[in-house]
Order: structure tokens, then C-alpha cells, then sequence
């Protein structure tokens, strides 16, 4: 029988406060007081850093000036993973799970996490795969898919960025997740068409539900955003 996992789609959340709210959660997630949980949301433009050495701050290129001229802050995350950027246009997406009993495993879920992907590139008519040595989901030598995550005694938070229709020109200010021999890629840039970002959302559910054995307690909502124009 598949565990309930509760949808919430968020729509655009700044990076501080989606950070906030997963620490909320993770709590009222480990004393029982929410099911398991995946947040789907965009966020204006951010870069954000890793835990691991630098973080990854030495993979920011652009100079702060360009920063500040772009509106494009600098956020530490508390999560594993080098330097990213997020953007409208851009599927992120935070499970809250409690991976106790049967899941304990952080090699398996960031696997899983690829795969949930790796399906919605399939959907799509893409054939997406894993790198050796690699976290995120290829297309070629192209990421459309990034992870960082953090457990804490086997509650997740963070997650996954899954490119969309996000301008893959604004990756150009940093070196993305520190791999400099590698690029990004898009649905809409592999497809060359619009894709309605609610529809990946729907399929990321679907997809997400059957990786992680998991129901939708209740019809994914979808909210408005700025980017249901796409």
C-alpha cells in the first residue's frame, strides 16, 4: 500500500523564505505532525551555494557588480552540492520524507531523485541518463536535471532543479555545479517549443509517486504564477 504524500504547489517562493519553510516542515515532519510532503515552487533568480569547501562560491564568475545589476543574490542553502542557479522557469522541487524504515539510504535517494527525471525527460520523448560520477540528470553531455539535498536523522529536505524553460543563458554566471567541461540544458531549449511549466509539474508528481512508492493524498493544486505563460 503506497505511503500519502501531500502536493503542495507553492508557485514563486524567494530562496530565504522556501528555506525557512523546509526547516519548519522537517520538524513538524519528524514529530509526526505532517505526512510526507513535496513542495513544488519556482524561484526568482538566486544563486546558491554547498556546504562542502567553498561551497562552490569560487564557481560564481560574474562579478558582483553583474550581481547586484541583475538582482541576483547569493544564498547559502545548508545542503550538499556545489554552486547552482535557480530561475523562473525552472521546476524545483523539496521532498520532505521521513526515509525511516525501509529507505535509509542517501545513495539510493539521490538515485531515485535521477530517475524521477529520467522519466519526466521520457514523457517528453527525451532520453535522459545518469554520468558516472555525476549527480543530476543528462541529456548528452547537457544537465537539465540538478540535486542537492540534505538529511537530517533521515528526514530530506532540498531537493531537485529541473530546467524547463528557464534561460539557460543566465547559467553563465557560474560554473555549473563546478563542472566547467559540461553544459545545461532545458525541455524548451531540447525540444525548441513552449512547454507549460504546470504540465511538467503534473508529471513530476506522477513520476515522483511511482520512484518513491508514494499516493497523492490530494489533487495536485495548481497555483498562478508568472511563468503560466511560457
Amino acid at each position: 500500500m503506497p505511503e500519502p504524500l501531500e502536493v503542495r504547489r507553492l508557485g514563486v517562493v524567494r530562496y530565504q523564505e522556501a528555506l525557512e519553510l523546509q526547516r519548519t516542515l522537517v520538524e513538524q515532519r519528524r514529530g509526526g505532525h505532517v505526512p510526507d510532503l513535496l513542495l513544488l515552487l519556482q524561484h526568482p533568480p538566486v544563486i546558491t551555494v554547498g556546504i562542502k569547501g567553498d561551497g562552490g562560491r569560487s564557481h560564481v564568475v560574474a562579478a558582483p557588480s553583474l550581481l547586484t545589476k541583475l538582482s541576483v543574490d547569493i544564498c547559502e542553502t545548508g545542503r550538499g552540492g556545489d554552486v547552482t542557479y535557480h530561475g523562473l522557469g525552472q521546476v524545483v522541487g523539496y521532498p520532505i520524507l521521513d526515509l525511516r524504515p525501509d529507505r535509509c539510504d542517501v545513495h539510493r535517494y539521490v538515485r531515485d531523485l535521477e530517475e524521477v527525471m529520467i522519466r519526466v525527460c521520457a514523457d517528453y520523448h527525451l532520453e535522459a541518463q545518469r554520468c558516472d560520477a555525476l549527480t543530476g540528470t543528462w541529456i548528452g553531455d547537457n544537465k537539465i536535471g540538478a540535486i542537492g539535498v540534505r538529511l537530517s536523522r533521515w528526514i530530506t529536505s532540498h531537493g531537485f532543479a529541473f530546467n524547463v524553460s528557464i534561460n539557460l543563458e543566465e547559467f553563465n554566471l557560474i560554473v555549473p555545479c563546478g563542472i566547467p567541461n559540461r553544459g545545461v540544458t532545458s525541455l524548451k531549449g531540447v525540444l525548441g517549443r513552449d512547454i507549460p511549466l504546470g504540465d511538467v509539474e503534473d508529471t513530476m508528481v506522477q513520476r515522483f509517486c511511482e520512484v518513491f512508492d508514494r499516493e497523492a493524498s490530494l489533487p495536485p493544486v495548481r497555483h498562478r504564477t508568472v511563468t503560466d505563460s511560457y
